[in-house]
């Protein structure tokens, strides 16, 4: 039987996590390269992803940057393109990046707004998917982790599309994992509760929101890192199909 530490080593593999500029995305960068991985950073912008890269490396461990814009489809086939030229193989995918961009009653939802949404977090989710998958399948295997929401379980007030999109997430994880675990591909869900991001800075400030949290707090960025990795690692290699609420209580 493997020691508790091996569980969780993953020395060798190539791990690429989108939205890895700031956020929960930089936190699981920064978890996964310290066990062993060599992370590719993606996200939108090449120049926010350097200072993470470089404390990477900084740290002892490696990383590379690729800008790819996660709604763009042609960007995403040249990032991928671009790892299985540099390194031949996938074994990780952290599907992280998503927008926002509206905050108000669901009745008044603009369809541009509907369309960026969908265009990042469900439809950029989804070929993301697509693609590491047949990478994976083509090398034996490996672990998708796709970063939903627990609003996709409880809608936000204010938040609908957000919410609708990050519920689609969620039943896509489960239809992955269903269709691609004799692939040795094995596929999950983290479910952030509300978490101490600029993504999240207007909610966070808000007491009466977090009033509503058991443990009376907004999570940081790391708390959710160590449940990623538990997902992506050997710790679980009978997990599959799995959205793990990492929340302070607030679905209970």
């Amino acid at each position: 039987m493997a020691k508790t530490q091996d569980l969780f080593n993953l020395n060798g593999r190539v791990a690429l996590v989108t939205g890895a500029s700031r956020g929960i995305g930089e936190a699981i960068a920064h978890l996964l390269a310290a066990h062993g991985a060599h992370v590719i950073l993606s996200s939108r912008k090449a120049e926010g992803l350097e200072p993470v890269r470089e404390a990477i490396e900084k740290a002892g461990g490696k990383a590379s940057a690729i800008a790819c814009h996660g709604g763009q489809l042609p960007q995403i086939d040249a990032l991928y393109a671009q790892i299985a030229a540099e390194h031949g193989a996938l074994d990780i995918l952290v599907n992280n990046a998503a927008t926002n961009p509206y905050f108000g009653h669901i009745l008044d939802t603009d369809m541009g707004a509907l369309d960026k949404t969908l265009e990042v977090n469900l439809r950029g989710y989804f070929y993301h998917c697509l693609k590491a998958g047949n990478m994976m399948k083509d090398n034996g295997g490996g672990a998708i982790l796709n970063v939903a929401s627990i609003n996709g379980v409880n809608p936000g007030i204010k938040q609908g599309i957000y919410s609708i999109s990050k519920g689609a997430v969620i039943n896509m994880t489960k239809a992955f994992a269903k269709e691609c675990g004799d692939l040795g591909i094995r596929v999950n869900a983290l479910l952030p509760g509300l978490t101490d991001t600029r993504f999240a800075a207007a909610l966070t400030e808000n007491p009466e929101i977090l009033k509503r949290i058991p443990m009376g707090r907004a999570a940081q960025p790391e708390e959710m890192a160590g449940a990623v990795l538990y997902l992506v690692s050997d710790a679980s290699s009978y997990t599959t199909g799995t959205c793990l609420n990492v929340d302070g209580g607030a679905l209970t």
